[in-house]
């Protein structure tokens, strides 16, 4: 009987020893692998540093401050003051980081700016006038919400108060020439009322009368006193902020070939005395096409022109190589 009670205990023994080898065998073959293909600590920083450079951004993000002094249409602006330079960092900041809007604003500054700047001169505008369609229109035929329209924003009745042709076939407010013109009309009006560049600025945006009535309720005569609603508010400082990106773009990281930028388009000018009842084909007639014709003529609305009596229109026609002609025009033969 003892020995069948041994004999039981052996091989219970005999079965824990190969359970036990089993176990170990696989520890060890466990370590084995963790030690050869798991990098060390030595290893595991090098893997770091990979994983890092990696992930280390392509550009620097970096801040700028507002100049020491500023100047607007030659009047100081009071950056001395607490917030007015904390709205003027604000706008910079806003305007260096939207890279595409600026960019595009760059771009069509070139071929926009300097005619701008002469009409300006002629109307003895102050030329730092030149940025505020920059931020009404970027420099394009944008139709506001309220229904202004143009590189001005002009509203109907603005245009027609100050003598552009608005209706269904022509609307002179998408002409960037005649709505400048008018544009330094109201300046100058602005300018006879309030005796200050800066409040005519802010005038341009919220009105001559709602302008003045904010100063005599608040009882201060600088829009830099003043507290307005957020778009009056930001609306001078945008100004004064594209003015100094432009003038120091280079300085501020915009730098691009000259090639890059839109270049005035030359174009010859003709004079239309008769009713055009298809402009697709005057187009033509022209040695364009018709998007072209709208490209330089956007205050064309519709695809005819009704001219009357003892009137005229001039119309700009882009001057194109003779070899380009045949991409450019197509006759339907």
């Amino acid at each position: 009987m003892q020995n069948i009670y041994f004999h039981q205990i052996f091989n219970e023994l005999q079965q824990f020893n190969k359970i036990a080898l089993a176990s170990l065998a696989w520890a060890i073959i466990v370590g084995l692998l963790f030690h050869f293909l798991l990098p060390g600590e030595q290893e595991m920083k090098k893997v770091d540093n990979v994983i890092y450079k990696t992930m280390e951004p392509k550009t620097v993000v970096t801040t700028y401050n507002p100049p020491e002094q500023f100047y607007f249409a030659g009047e100081k602006v009071p950056l001395h003051i607490p917030d007015v330079r904390e709205r003027f960092d604000r706008e910079m900041h806003v305007n260096l980081y939207y890279h595409s809007n600026t960019i595009l604003m760059l771009k069509r500054a070139k071929r926009w700016l300097p005619v701008m700047g002469q009409i300006l001169k002629k109307n003895n505008i102050p030329e730092d006038f030149k940025y505020l369609p920059l931020i009404e229109s970027s420099l394009a035929n944008a139709v506001s919400y309220r229904g202004a329209v143009g590189f001005w924003q002009l509203m109907e009745g603005t245009a027609e108060e100050f003598g552009l042709e608005v209706n269904n076939e022509v609307d002179e407010r998408y002409d960037p020439i005649k709505s400048t013109e008018v544009a330094c009309e109201y300046l100058n009006r602005a300018y006879r009322k309030f005796g200050n560049w800066t409040n005519v600025a802010a005038s341009y945006n919220m009105g001559m009368y709602g302008l003045q009535r904010r100063l005599n309720e608040q009882q201060v005569n600088s829009y830099y006193d003043l507290l307005l609603n957020s778009e009056t508010a930001r609306y001078v400082f945008r100004i004064l902020a594209l003015k100094e990106i432009i003038e120091n773009d280079s300085y501020y990281g915009y730098e691009f070939p000259d090639k890059h930028l839109y270049s005035e388009e030359p174009v010859k000018q003709v004079m239309v005395t008769r009713t055009q009842n298809d402009l697709v084909n005057f187009a033509i007639n022209q040695g364009i096409n018709y998007k072209l014709l709208k490209r330089h003529n956007p205050w064309l609305r519709t695809d005819r022109l009704t001219v009357r009596s003892g009137e005229s229109y001039t119309i700009d026609i882009p001057i194109i190589n003779k070899d380009d002609q045949d991409s450019y025009v197509h006759s339907g033969k």
